[in-house]
């Protein structure tokens, strides 16, 4: 059978071989140490889970309004509210299966042919894809790592062109951690009321920022920017609830109707027990939500001392997240091999330690670890890797 040419444009993702091979040699019995981690390693809270188990039990197991119940739509409000100091309605609220289906969606509705969005690199795997499935063309603008890998309002300036349609920008950011502050998004922001450009703002990320740092959502900065900003967040990575997809997006009510209607022919609607469970994971104690945000912080900070030590590695500290975006062009140098990504396949079959490398974010020198895993585990890593680079150097 003839695939549609649409997908036939997607690019198959880097990690799966490394995937693959990780799996295959724990199969075989081998200790295998994966830092590929793209989600918390704690539990749901409880109290979330028992909202479920209670809606369930209620009968609530049926359909939902397509856009999602209006007991979350309000309680999502009301975290913007008290967060942001930001005013949704209802009408302008729209909680879809995950972020990522939110995304899709957004992309969906907002492109046509030919249309371009501005993504900064290092970006999330599934950004230029959801670009490309839906007729966008994605336009690559390099986040420095001497900026933190943040982009500037010049870079912006001069990759706008007449199709320019959206810009992405995800803060704290997968996989680099990196955090603007009120002020870079202010510039960035201008630049984007200059050209009419749409600001899509990833915040799934916001509650895990480190070091004192906080996070400013750039559609808190003016009314101008509110409404030129489409807002998607979730309860994935705040709360630990990544396999109940659960998010949303929130903005202008014109495109959140369009997404709601596109939703009703696609997903029908999110998973009904799961918006029962993120009505709690909103309405009650968020004390789990900063003990998990503690915990990141504290390997983070001890881990990322020790991975420094690495002979050729080099890295910029994050600001949030739960990742570690090294530099190891060094590393790869000075072990001898062509590449970071088969430098990466190396270590995983003499060390047993799966990484991602860095060509699926955009930063083919870079490699990502994720510290979504326990201290303990991730500095046996750090071990090996170290190994690794003094037999290979010599």
């Amino acid at each position: 059978m003839e695939l549609a040419n649409r997908v036939k444009a997607l690019t198959p993702s880097t990690t799966l071989a490394i995937t693959a091979k990780a799996n295959a040699l724990k199969a075989e019995g081998h200790n295998v140490i994966g830092l590929g981690a793209g989600e918390p390693d704690f539990n749901t809270p409880e109290h979330i889970i028992e909202a479920a188990y209670r809606a369930m039990k209620e009968g609530h197991t049926k359909y939902t309004a397509s856009g999602g119940l209006p007991a979350l739509k309000k309680v999502i409000a009301e975290k913007f509210k008290k967060d942001q100091n930001l005013d949704y309605s209802p009408q302008e609220i729209v909680v879809g299966t995950g972020a990522k289906q939110s995304l899709y969606s957004l992309f969906q509705v907002l492109l046509n042919d030919g249309d371009e969005v501005i993504i900064p690199t290092p970006y999330w795997v599934s950004y230029p894809e959801q670009v490309k499935l839906a007729g966008g063309v994605p336009v690559y603008v390099e986040g420095k790592e001497d900026n933190a890998f943040k982009i500037t309002p010049a870079q912006l300036e001069e990759a706008v062109t007449g199709k320019t349609k959206a810009i992405v920008i995800n803060s704290p950011s997968n996989p680099t951690g990196s955090l603007y502050n009120e002020e870079e998004l202010r510039q960035i922001g201008e630049v984007c009321l200059k050209h009419n450009i749409v600001i899509i703002s990833d915040e799934i990320y916001e509650k895990l920022i480190y070091g004192g740092a906080q996070h400013t959502s750039i559609a808190q900065l003016s009314p101008e920017l509110k409404e030129q900003t489409i807002i998607i967040n979730g309860v994935s990575k705040s709360h630990s609830m990544t396999g109940w997809r659960i998010g949303y997006a929130a903005g202008n009510s014109t495109v959140i109707k369009a997404m709601t209607n596109l939703d009703s022919h696609s997903t029908s609607n999110p998973t009904t027990i799961s918006q029962y469970g993120a009505i709690a994971a909103y309405e009650e104690s968020q004390e789990p939500v900063e003990e998990m945000r503690i915990a990141f912080e504290s390997r983070l900070n001890t881990v990322y001392e020790k991975l420094i030590q690495i002979p050729g590695f080099s890295c910029v500290k994050p600001k949030g997240a739960f990742y570690l975006f090294p530099n190891v062009k060094e590393a790869v140098r000075l072990t001898g091999f062509n590449s970071v990504d088969e430098w990466v396949a190396a270590l995983l079959e003499e060390e047993k330690v799966a990484l991602v490398p860095g060509s699926g974010f955009g930063a083919p020198d870079n490699v990502r670890l994720s510290y979504a895993t326990s201290l303990e585990k991730f500095e046996e890593a750090l071990e090996r890797i170290a190994r690794f680079m003094e037999k290979k150097s010599k």
